[in-house]
């Protein structure tokens, strides 16, 4: 079995305190088994937050220990000093009141701050997914050049990173907005340059988000 570093450590800190009488390490094994639970319960956040998403469309009832793991995570990066994590912490945060909740007004200042502390600790990933979810908020509020510019954005990064189905996903929310914006020719060649670029990669479910696409506007 492997096992995290630092849970050995905190093991062996209580060997010495024990069997010793050296406690100098206790604070230390205690910080470090803060941030292994942190990381934990944000690690559990997400794979709840992937099941809703796999079934929402049959249920979309919100898990209820969902919100608790990225709060816990939040409590623990935030007394920690980690603002990277607290920035992730935030996000999902956000994420679970936008996504879940379908609370924009929540949501975006949730965002906006996990954003600015990506930004901060030049977190590109973090950065990269607030980006998104600041897009689909403006999108939702009718500010499509916003919307655009945030979504536009999310994508460079993502290129920057290699994770062509995190463009391709992105680019089915630029089809959404050109559509809405009322250019529906070139909503179409954004969804056909996705669908390419998620088949190319592997990424069945946005292809699914393709094809539903082109199905809204009647294609």
């Amino acid at each position: 079995m492997v096992t995290d570093g630092r849970i050995e450590r905190a093991k062996a800190c209580y060997e010495r305190s024990v069997f010793a009488g050296d406690h100098a390490g206790l604070d230390t094994a205690d910080r470090e088994l803060d941030a292994v639970e942190a990381e934990l319960a944000l690690s559990r956040g997400r794979v709840r937050h992937a099941r809703f998403l796999a079934r929402r469309d049959l249920d979309a009832t919100e898990d209820p220990a969902e919100l608790p793991a990225f709060e816990r995570a939040l409590a623990l990066f935030r007394a920690l000093g980690q603002v990277r994590g607290e920035g992730e912490s935030l996000f999902w945060i956000g994420v679970v009141h936008q996504v879940v909740r379908r609370d924009h007004a929540t949501a975006v200042p949730l965002l906006e701050r996990a954003r600015d502390l990506a930004i901060q600790v030049e977190d590109r990933e973090t950065l990269a997914e607030a980006l998104r979810h600041l897009g689909i908020a403006d999108h939702a509020a009718g500010r499509l050049e916003a919307a655009r510019e945030h979504l536009t954005r999310s994508s460079e990064l993502r290129r920057a990173a290699g994770q062509p189905a995190g463009v391709a996903a992105n680019m089915v929310g630029l089809g959404y907005i050109a559509a809405a914006d009322g250019r529906r020719d070139h909503a179409l060649q954004i969804l056909a340059e996705a669908d390419a670029l998620a088949r190319a990669h592997g990424a069945h479910a946005i292809v699914l988000q393709v094809e539903e696409a082109r199905a809204r506007l009647g294609q």
